[in-house]
């Protein structure tokens, strides 16, 4: 590893600390080396709040050593006047010589801007440095910006067998039936801390009664969707509580009302991809599929996904519902204590 990259990595170890926190923004640290030691560092950690750049140069003691220091960030500096000024012009007050810059950022109004800005004051500019891993950890951000669409990662349990649940008339079917256990759970309620919106769809909501919050670990809830057509869905239900936002993909009406909204679609065509434009044009840059296997058959016929995480429990069903079947490059399996995690990543996802 040379000495760019080891940097670099301390760059996206810090821009991991924002993870649920920054959202629309993407993620991003930096740090400020003078001499091969560093002596500023910080990241992004929360939206609409000072960039990383910032928090970095605010940490450094030695002002005087600026001028003699190079400063090293995963993402390029943005150049254009936003919720914060531009970092560019940060650096280029702090008479910093040299920027290393790990990815260029694809968001419209930068896209190359602050890199072009630093080179004319002057400024060394080294680029693509560790630049695959730094878009794997903006991979959400990259996909919104590039795609016009969320981050799409489907989930869904499913027992040794096969099965997502019991048969439509067994009487046992629903939340009576456990695929798998607390540890699976907790880390299903971390995920939804991580992500910026959670959908199921109508017969999930009406089968298992989902609250779709974080009540298991500590973070921010996402927005819940539901799919409810022709608006049958009990008010009694948890996702119509008003306590956190929620959005209702019907063929109704257009309403918002606290915290709910109902928005109208045209359910006479595939609504997938019109669902998908309108949380792009409400900044919703991340989205997990919670099922059922009818909507998640749709997001993989429809060739929408990035990421499926699938969870396999012990109990054998000996038949009942058929989990959905999918192929993709798997790159990550974790046995917990209830179950077993695979995350599959898609082959050519696409809009």
């Amino acid at each position: 590893m040379t000495i760019h990259e080891r940097f670099m990595q301390r760059c996206l170890d810090l821009a991991g600390r924002g993870e649920g926190s920054v959202s629309p923004n993407p993620l991003v640290g930096c740090i400020i080396v003078r001499e091969n030691r560093i002596i500023g560092e910080g990241f992004h950690r929360l939206y609409g709040g000072p960039h990383a750049e910032v928090f970095a140069f605010e940490s450094v003691k030695e002002r005087e050593s600026l001028p003699e220091s190079t400063l090293y960030v995963s993402l390029e500096p943005c150049s254009h006047y936003g919720k914060t000024p531009p970092c560019t012009e940060l650096i280029i007050r702090n008479k910093i010589p040299r920027v290393v810059v790990g990815m260029t950022d694809p968001f419209p109004a930068v896209a190359g801007k602050g890199i072009e800005m630093l080179r004319k004051s002057g400024i060394e500019v080294v680029t693509g440095v560790l630049e695959k891993e730094c878009q794997e950890v903006n991979r959400r951000f990259l996909t919104f910006h590039l795609k016009n669409r969320p981050y799409i990662i489907l989930k869904w349990a499913r027992t040794a067998d096969g099965f997502l649940d019991a048969t439509e008339n067994d009487p046992g079917r629903g939340r009576s039936l456990r695929i798998t256990g607390p540890l699976s759970h907790r880390l299903v309620h971390r995920q939804r801390t991580m992500e910026d919106a959670v959908l199921v769809g109508t017969r999930t909501a009406q089968n298992d009664n989902p609250e779709l919050t974080a009540r298991e670990w500590s973070g921010e809830n996402p927005v819940r969707i539901v799919i409810d057509r022709k608006l049958q869905l009990p008010a009694s239900l948890h996702l119509f509580d008003g306590k956190n936002k929620t959005i209702v993909f019907n063929e109704e009406k257009s309403l918002l009302s606290g915290n709910i909204r109902w928005e109208k679609m045209d359910f006479g065509k595939d609504i997938t991809l019109e669902m998908l434009g309108k949380l792009y044009e409400w900044n919703i840059q991340s989205l997990v599929v919670e099922g059922g296997a009818f909507t998640l058959r749709k997001f993989i016929g429809a060739n929408l996904w990035d990421e499926a995480h699938i969870y396999t429990g012990s109990p054998w069903f000996f038949g009942g519902l058929q989990a959905p079947a999918i192929s993709g490059v798997i790159t990550a399996t974790e046995q917990l204590e209830d179950s077993v995690l695979t995350v599959i990543r898609n082959h050519e996802p696409q809009l």
